[in-house]
C-alpha cells in the first residue's frame, strides 16, 4: 500500500486551481514534508507534448471528442506509471492540477461521450489509483470569465481549445462537477474559490488538515 497522500484539485477554467497547487505545496513543505507538484495532461515529457497537443496545437483543433479522451488518457496512463505511484510509495505528498474527475466532467459531461465508455478508458489509465482527497473549487461562470479576461490582457497566452468552448459546454462540465461532489461526498470537497488567494488556501488547508489528521491514526 503506497505511503504517500494523494490530492487532487479540480474545477473549470480559471477556478485558481493552479495557484491552490503552489500555496499548498509551499506550506506543506514548510511544515518538513516531501511535496510532487503535477499536472493534467501532462506530468511527464511525453505527457507535456500531449498537453500542446490537446490545449494549443492548431493540429489539435477539431479533434473528434474520442480522440481527446484517448490521448487525456495516455497522458495520465504515463503520470501514474513513471510519477504518480513511485513517488507515493517514497512517502510523498502528491498534488495533481486535475485527474480523472476532469475527465469525467470535461469528456462525459461537457462533450457528451457515453459515461460507461469514459470510465472504462479511464480505469484502464489509472489502474486502481485513487486520490485520497479531491478538492473542487466552485467559482461562479462570471467571475471565471473576468478572471480569464484580466489574464489574457496580462500575459497574452497561448490559444486554449477548452477556454474557447461555449458557455453552455462550461456549464455542462460544472453540471458535472456537481454530480461527482454529490455522488462522493468523503473524497470530494467543494471549496468556495471566491475571495482572495490567502483566504482560499485558508479553506484548502482545513480541508487538507483533516485528512492528514486522518491519515495519522488511519
Amino acid at each position: 500500500m503506497a505511503s504517500g497522500l494523494f490530492i487532487t484539485f479540480e474545477g473549470g477554467e480559471a477556478c485558481g486551481k493552479s495557484t491552490q497547487v503552489r500555496l499548498l505545496a509551499e506550506s506543506l513543505r514548510a511544515g518538513g514534508h516531501v511535496v510532487r507538484e503535477l499536472r493534467e495532461p501532462g506530468g511527464t515529457p511525453l505527457g507535456e507534448k500531449l498537453r500542446h497537443l490537446l490545449k494549443h496545437d492548431p493540429d489539435g483543433h477539431g479533434m473528434a471528442p474520442e480522440t481527446e479522451l484517448l490521448l487525456m488518457n495516455a497522458s495520465r496512463a504515463e503520470l501514474v506509471r513513471r510519477v504518480v505511484r513511485p513517488a507515493l510509495g517514497n512517502g510523498e505528498i502528491v498534488l495533481c492540477d486535475r485527474f480523472y474527475d476532469s475527465t469525467t466532467a470535461y469528456q462525459a459531461g461537457g462533450r457528451g461521450l457515453d459515461a460507461e465508455a469514459v470510465r472504462a478508458v479511464i480505469e484502464l489509465a489509472v489502474a486502481g489509483t485513487r486520490p485520497d482527497l479531491t478538492l473542487l473549487i466552485r467559482v461562479p461562470r462570471q467571475e471565471a470569465l473576468d478572471r480569464l479576461a484580466a489574464r489574457n490582457l496580462a500575459t497574452a497566452p497561448l490559444p486554449d481549445r477548452f477556454e474557447a468552448e461555449q458557455d453552455a459546454f462550461f456549464r455542462r462540465v460544472d453540471a458535472a462537477y456537481e454530480k461527482l461532489a454529490a455522488a462522493w461526498p468523503g473524497r470530494v470537497r467543494v471549496i468556495d474559490g471566491t475571495g482572495s488567494p490567502h483566504e482560499i488556501a485558508l479553506r484548502v488547508r482545513s480541508e487538507v488538515e483533516a485528512l492528514m489528521g486522518r491519515s495519522a491514526v488511519a
